[in-house]
């Protein structure tokens, strides 16, 4: 409510008046209440016309707070007619879900590295809003850019762009990605302190619906097998599993070259100085375990226990020597029980070249029981392949049961040599040899072994940052042609992981990735006769864990307009 005045030729009267945004979306007003004439209420609440203002103010106030109480509990009458047809085009469906990452988006401060591009570049459209659609519709309803455009059109807020501006912001964002990383590292260190202490690593590919290599396009080794050129993505993940850098190169370039590159500019651009290296064996060589021994920097990386030198592997595969973790008891592997659930490790100096390590080795039970269970069903199929024919002459799987089917050459005197495959139990038994043996490769040679093995178990999680964004954000298959549109693409989903990731960490980690995005994707209303919105979703425990952590609430019988223009606001960080 607000004070307004009338002047005529011989009095000045006053009013509350009610802002209201009226069925065309444009906002007005209209008299509630006329308070009196100057005349009349300086005689009461004089002696000034400025006491009367300051009298006129305090009763809008009252207004105001009488309004909002009534607002709260007064029912909405809203008349459905049976025999009128609806209007052509006529839009109803909103979707809110996004209204919740949205939260996440301005807490991160995206919109204001969005507006320091704008001052760079100078351009017209709104790339704040475009880059912003484009998370949320990575996350809600992934799909191509162009579909995107037309599911952000279903979103309780419409885009503020067109179509063709999608692609002109794809060329900033691309050129940018390096700078609006770094800003999104900064951003976050707001929410509260990051747990870099602790860097995870690992690499993957992705495919495009391509037939020949491209630029950066390139033919390798698919993680899925597909004969189509791929790009390589090589991820740097903090102590929580939240993204904290990323970068490409080319599909057939050597994976553990493109770390030292991504390193230097988290080293030097985010500041990071002092952390552990946690990598798998793949991307744990000795040139990299070297560069992560330099300054303030440690390493731990898996270690193939295969890939031992004869002396070292015939000191892991030996029985003795182990210590139960939880008590430090010393113990002999074949004298443990079947159904035993601890963990065993022994460790030993190791030092394959120049660089002083720590070898540790890791015995699970529960680890050894699941693999010699998968093995004995690889082990039948291998069989029936044998008595079938149907086994591929050449593995492109390490899981294949064709491995343990060898080939034996048969000739005879004037008869061309025939191959001959048999089931080849030797190979069963030398894998046997290695079941829930892991090994770990560290600097760190002070440090306790409990604190070493936590760290290097925490890896499956950049292994799940990988699967949401290939399986649920759908990065893949890439559809994208020019290499700076490509960098954008991949710019959106890694800010949408981030996002996620911290909405999940709002949420206390209590929820499934599963359950977050499907509830999300529900939060949907319906627009009635223009005067306000019913919710269409389920109330359950995570909407309110989720109405609780953005600060907002939208499970209300009834919203009106203007409780929905609130909402939005509160969602950008506005009151």
């Amino acid at each position: 409510m607000k004070v307004t005045t009338s002047k005529s030729k011989n009095s000045e009267s006053f009013y509350i008046a009610k802002s209201f945004i009226n069925s065309k979306g444009i906002s007005t007003s209209i008299n509630i209440r006329k308070l009196g004439t100057l005349a009349e209420l300086l005689i009461e609440h004089g002696p000034t016309r400025e006491d009367v203002m300051t009298w006129a103010r305090e009763e809008a106030k009252a207004e105001t707070k009488k309004y909002k109480e009534e607002q709260k509990n007064r029912a909405v009458q809203i008349t459905f007619h049976a025999d009128r047809e609806i209007a052509y085009d006529k839009q109803v469906f909103y979707r809110g879900g996004y209204l919740f990452l949205q939260s996440m988006y301005y807490r991160l401060g995206l919109n204001k590295t969005c507006r320091k591009l704008r001052d760079k570049y100078r351009f017209k459209f709104d790339l704040n809003a475009i880059l912003s659609d484009l998370i949320f519709t990575r996350i809600l309803e992934p799909a191509s850019k162009r579909s995107s455009y037309a599911a952000a059109s279903k979103f309780l807020e419409k885009p503020s762009y067109q179509l063709h501006d999608i692609y002109r912001a794809l060329e900033i964002l691309g050129k940018e990605c390096d700078f609006i990383q770094s800003e999104a590292y900064k951003n976050s260190l707001l929410l509260g302190p990051r747990n870099d202490k602790i860097l995870f690593y690992d690499c993957t590919n992705y495919y495009f619906e391509i037939e020949q290599e491209d630029g950066a396009k390139k033919y390798g080794k698919s993680k899925e097998h597909r004969p189509n050129p791929i790009i390589q993505m090589g991820l740097f993940m903090d102590g929580d599993g939240i993204p904290l850098a990323f970068s490409l190169f080319p599909g057939n370039a050597n994976e553990q070259t493109s770390l030292k590159p991504l390193e230097e500019k988290v080293l030097s651009e985010f500041g990071c100085q002092k952390f552990i290296y946690c990598s798998d064996a793949g991307l744990g060589s000795e040139k990299i375990r070297t560069f992560n021994h330099m300054g303030e920097r440690a390493f731990i990386v898996t270690q193939s226990i295969k890939k031992l030198n004869i002396k070292d592997r015939e000191w892991a595969l030996n029985t003795s020597g182990f210590r139960c973790l939880c008590d430090d008891r010393l113990v002999d592997l074949s004298e443990i029980s079947e159904d035993d659930s601890n963990l065993y490790y022994k460790e030993a100096p190791y030092t394959p070249q120049q660089l002083q390590q720590r070898l540790i080795i890791t015995y699970s039970p529960k680890y050894a029981r699941y693999q010699k269970m998968i093995r004995a069903k690889q082990v039948e199929r291998a069989k029936m392949m044998l008595e079938h024919g149907t086994y591929k002459r050449e593995r492109r799987n390490p899981n294949d049961p064709a491995r343990f089917i060898s080939k034996i050459v048969a000739t005879s005197a004037g008869e061309k040599a025939e191959v001959h495959p048999y089931f080849d139990e030797g190979k069963v038994e030398n894998e046997a040899l290695y079941d829930g043996l892991y090994a770990v490769a560290t600097d760190l040679l002070d440090d306790k072994v409990s604190d070493i093995l936590k760290i290097s178990e925490k890896r499956w999680e950049i292994e799940e940052c990988f699967r949401i964004m290939k399986t649920d954000f759908e990065a893949r298959p890439v559809f994208l042609q020019k290499e700076k549109s490509i960098q954008a693409h991949f710019l959106t989903c890694f800010l949408a992981l981030m996002l996620y990731r911290y909405l999940e960490k709002e949420l206390k980690n209590e929820y499934t990735c599963e359950a977050i995005l499907t509830t999300l994707k529900e939060i949907n209303f319906a627009d009635v006769q223009e005067q306000g919105f019913i919710p269409l979703y389920k109330r359950s425990k995570l909407t309110d864990a989720l109405h609780e952590a953005c600060g907002f609430r939208t499970d209300f019988e009834f919203i009106s307009k203007r409780q929905m223009k609130t909402i939005q606001k509160k969602s950008k960080g506005r009151e």
